[in-house]
């Protein structure tokens, strides 16, 4: 695997000539319509990366190759471009890999565009592909489920299934159903009665900003902390919801070819938060 250095070779070359006061919009034309992203300067190494490759063509004709409803969208595999029917994907790269950039103030709302990387058995500094990544689709949460401790919770349920053959039965049968959004919601319900007969808390702290913005706009805060999030689409959120609805094989890709193309255009800062409501950090 080649490394980041030769990125640096061509930082220059891309922001040669762009004034402070510019920035880029990035644009993935489907056949569903656009989404029009901003990518982060609080993560350089990833936007870089990712505008080079799209002015490059790289992203030309790729497929949005693994697609799960209530989750993500994911591309940037390069050997999705000439891939034939049932042809597994997810393992193409341009040959090298991104250092994490991780920020608590980045995290996978709804929107978020995020690096997808290999394993922590394999990648333990959790690295980001060179090209892969996933447009968040996910979906809102109540606070009672991000304020929970789950695997406190799970160690006291599993104190009262030993004591209770009527509850063990009905957990085994909502898990072995595959509806794990019916199998949570149980867990969460029996939060109250863990807590009274152990004296278990099993509550966490979350951050504030974080809990407002899964609770009212939704996401996969599961993720968070563990894949770099680099941008967020801040138009065209209903074409993630449509390409997410598209019917899929057991590997989660399309059935249908959904491909996309990549274009950068390059607008003055003020433009870009009068037109898309984005508001750039202070420094």
């Amino acid at each position: 695997m080649k490394t980041y250095f030769h990125l640096l070779l061509i930082t220059a070359a891309i922001f040669t000539g762009c004034a402070s006061d510019k920035d880029f919009i990035v644009t993935f034309h489907t056949q569903y319509g656009d989404m029009k992203a901003i990518l982060y300067e609080e993560t350089p190494k990833h936007k870089e990366n990712f505008i080079k490759l799209a002015q490059e063509g790289f992203y030309d004709s790729l497929l949005f190759h693994r697609v799960i409803e209530g989750f993500m969208i994911q591309s940037g595999d390069p050997n999705s471009k000439n891939a034939r029917k049932g042809q597994r994907l997810g393992q193409g790269s341009p040959g090298y890999t991104i250092p994490a950039e991780f920020r608590k103030d980045l995290f996978h709302m709804k929107g978020s565009l995020s690096a997808a990387r290999q394993k922590d058995n394999i990648n333990p500094q959790k690295a980001s592909s060179g090209s892969q990544f996933y447009i968040v689709q996910g979906k809102k949460m109540t606070e009672n489920e991000l304020t929970t401790d789950m695997d406190q919770l799970a160690a006291g349920v599993r104190r009262l299934i030993v004591e209770d053959d009527s509850l063990n039965n009905e957990l085994m049968s909502l898990y072995q159903s595959g509806d794990f959004d019916a199998y949570q919601k149980r867990l969460l319900e029996l939060k109250p009665l863990v807590q009274e007969k152990y004296g278990m808390s099993a509550s966490k702290e979350y951050p504030r900003e974080r809990l407002e913005v899964y609770t009212k706009k939704g996401g996969a805060p599961h993720l968070d902390d563990q894949y770099t999030v680099f941008g967020k689409v801040v138009e065209g959120l209903s074409v993630i919801d449509t390409i997410a609805r598209q019917p899929t094989d057991r590997m989660d890709r399309p059935v249908e070819d959904i491909r996309m193309t990549v274009s950068v255009e390059t607008l003055s800062r003020q433009k870009i938060t009068k037109l898309y409501g984005y508001q750039y950090p202070e420094n």
